[in-house]
């Protein structure tokens, strides 16, 4: 896979009255919003590039800002930037057209959704990975939804049914590119990129959504963007410790990355022992217990389950209360496989499934001179330590950091 995301960032903004700036180019942790965005696809190791598209009236001075924090932030991305359209269709069609052609998936984002986390891009491209041609995000829909019919009358929708969508929205590059070229010729206008691809009959596959994932769009969205005092902020350590026996089983898997010159492992779950330290790490933090009490091992449900993806669900909690990780520092222990090859691609990694810039991530390996079960080539251990700090709930629903 050859992945680039289009950040949509030529917006007018027109529903936020007072503001000179465009919502997209606000200042918020001494960055505009729309940087905020390109950090978090910059964390995930399959991305290849971005692509900007730009407001007409400022392409020469946006040009210039991208240019600058591309220098200073050091993203490790190639990256374009074109002129958007009148509408947020076209916009797309420019950038689409921009593509290199060796892009075989491409995400579409809205620069207006600053919140979001590099493990939701990654669910995105493991789906689209596993064969998906277009998959969004999506979260169930909870407030009862009514549609005015003739005569002013309404009709109840089933609201089991529904779904509210959010960006970014993953395609193989083929398939959406072909969607929006119709969609122009036929003069068919949607409001999301699925909806071209639904129209084209294929399959759109829904994921679960980032609940804090919001797009600003009105003078009241402006309050998140608040940062929250000094005061309200609790810090908070947690430690996290896990043991896999050798034996047939599963392929080692450390931080999500496979390790072929390591033997089996016996687990219930895929056996990734240094994701398990790390989740009860941050289970520590928030004070919430440990990884069986979320992922028994005795529910078939998790037989195999991708430790990726429970650390997903456990990172989502820990946003619902507050909790921002500030450095993580995790140690592998055994006398076999020598782990000093894959301590870069984990590191890489486990910071890419974190939101975390690599120097906020620290990965060692040691042995135990063969003593204990790890020195007598019996199994594998790890240690992980996290810390975070957290802001009350009572704050987290009006701020965000």
């Amino acid at each position: 896979m050859h992945i680039w995301t289009i950040l949509l960032a030529s917006g007018q903004g027109s529903r936020i009255k007072g503001q000179k700036t465009k919502k997209q180019f606000l200042p918020w942790k001494n960055r505009p919003l729309y940087w905020h965005c390109a950090t978090s696809f910059a964390a995930v190791p399959e991305m290849k590039g971005l692509i900007f598209t730009l407001p007409p009236d400022e392409e020469e001075t946006r040009r210039a800002e991208i240019a600058a924090l591309w220098t200073s932030d050091a993203l490790g991305l190639e990256y374009a930037a074109c002129t958007g359209g009148a509408t947020r269709q076209e916009s797309v069609r420019k950038a689409l057209a921009g593509l290199p052609a060796k892009c075989s998936h491409v995400l579409i984002h809205d620069a207006a959704r600053p919140f979001l986390r590099p493990h939701l891009i990654q669910h995105i491209i493991d789906s689209l990975a596993s064969g998906a041609v277009a998959v969004i995000p999506s979260l169930p829909v909870t407030d009862t939804i009514k549609e005015r019919i003739q005569d002013g009358r309404l009709q109840t929708l089933n609201r089991d049914r529904l779904y509210a969508v959010q960006t970014p929205q993953g395609f193989a590059q083929s398939i959406i590119r072909q969607a929006h070229f119709q969609a122009a010729e036929d003069g068919w206008q949607g409001t999301d990129d699925a909806a071209l691809v639904e129209r084209m009959d294929y399959p759109v596959q829904l994921i679960s959504g980032q609940d804090d994932n919001i797009k600003i769009t009105t003078d009241q969205d402006l309050d998140m963007l608040r940062e929250a005092t000094i005061s309200a902020v609790h810090n908070c350590i947690g430690w996290g410790y896990d043991v896999h026996r050798f034996g047939p089983g599963r392929p080692m898997k450390l931080g999500g990355i496979p390790i072929v010159t390591g033997p089996e492992i016996e687990a219930h779950s895929d056996g990734d022992v240094l994701l398990h330290a790390l989740i009860d790490a941050l289970l520590g933090c928030l004070g919430r217990g440990d990884i069986g009490d979320f992922f028994p091992d005795t529910d078939p449900g998790y037989e195999n389950a991708n430790s990726g993806m429970l650390l997903a669900e456990i990172l989502d909690l820990a946003g619902r209360l507050g909790l921002t990780i500030d450095h993580v520092d995790m140690t592998v222990i055994c006398q076999i496989p020598k782990i000093s090859p894959w301590k870069g691609q984990i590191k890489k990694n486990i910071s890419s499934l974190l939101g975390l810039s690599q120097d906020q991530v620290n990965m060692k390996a040691t042995t135990e001179e063969h003593l204990g079960f790890t020195g007598s080539k019996q199994g594998i251990k790890a240690v992980a330590q996290v810390i975070g700090h957290r802001i009350p709930p009572e704050e987290t629903s009006q701020t965000h950091t």
